[in-house]
């Protein structure tokens, strides 16, 4: 199966280089990275365009201004042409040699939905901030209680998708609310959803991290919204009822462990 890797970047010149050729040098037979600069400030835009031009498997994409992590990836997607999409940031707080890992129960037709999580049995973690770790735990915990689902890392930037999956969703969230809405659509599919572990490098603020406790609280309203509103809009209703009948179509392999 094809791969979309959508890289949203803003203001990220001191790694975007290290992040593409990491991408552009993984082990998987059909391949496209797609960087959506965020309005950046810096030689981002400048740094992704020279990759683009060497290797067609990479298109840049520069929306207009700085419009969030959610509008930049509603760009790639509507531009990807993979079967499976998975998300990658251009910080190298993950790994890249790790997404193999991650799709791998997507290519055994196991799932149609996974996620890395920095909470399952740990490979490597930096060690931060106390309290981000507790805000990614409550804001987990909340939606599992409106999901009905055992997740242990919603807030995760390592997702990967089948395209039936994502492509009929219209995103609406803005910011960093992309992980809640994601999450909360999703599980109202049918879709097949897994978890793995990953490692973890974060960065500190002075080293360009951007998430904020503003963050946070308006992920407490998109958590609300997205699982007790917006899945019972009539747009709502029709992306469910759409993703079921696409992965209805789809093979599947029994449950149980990899040949």
């Amino acid at each position: 199966m094809k791969v979309s890797l959508l890289v949203p970047a803003y203001n990220e010149a001191a790694t975007i280089d290290q992040v593409l050729a990491k991408l552009l040098g993984l082990p998987l037979a059909e391949l496209e990275v797609i960087v959506i600069d965020d309005g950046s400030s810096d030689a981002t835009a400048e740094l992704a365009k020279g990759w683009a031009d060497r290797d067609r498997r990479v298109q840049v994409i520069r929306q207009p201004r700085n419009l969030g992590k959610t509008a930049a990836i509603a760009r790639g997607i509507a531009a990807s042409s993979g079967q499976v999409l998975m998300i990658q940031d251009a910080d190298l707080e993950y790994d890249p040699d790790e997404i193999p890992h991650v799709l791998a129960p997507i290519f055994e037709q196991r799932a149609d939905v996974v996620y890395g999580s920095r909470f399952m049995v740990r490979r490597a973690a930096r060690v931060l901030y106390f309290y981000h770790y507790l805000a990614n735990k409550g804001l987990t915990f909340l939606s599992n209680l409106l999901t009905n689902r055992n997740m242990s890392d919603i807030e995760t930037c390592y997702k990967a998708f089948r395209s039936e999956v994502v492509k009929p969703l219209r995103l609406t969230s803005r910011g960093f609310g992309l992980e809640v809405e994601l999450t909360a659509m999703i599980c109202r599919t049918h879709a097949r959803t897994y978890e793995v572990p990953i490692s973890y490098h974060g960065r500190t603020y002075q080293e360009g991290k951007k998430i904020g406790w503003r963050d946070g609280l308006a992920a407490l309203w998109y958590i609300a919204y997205y699982n007790l509103l917006r899945p019972w809009s009539t747009e709502g209703r029709r992306y469910i009822k759409d993703v079921n009948a696409a992965l209805a179509q789809l093979p599947k392999h029994p449950p149980g462990p990899p040949a």
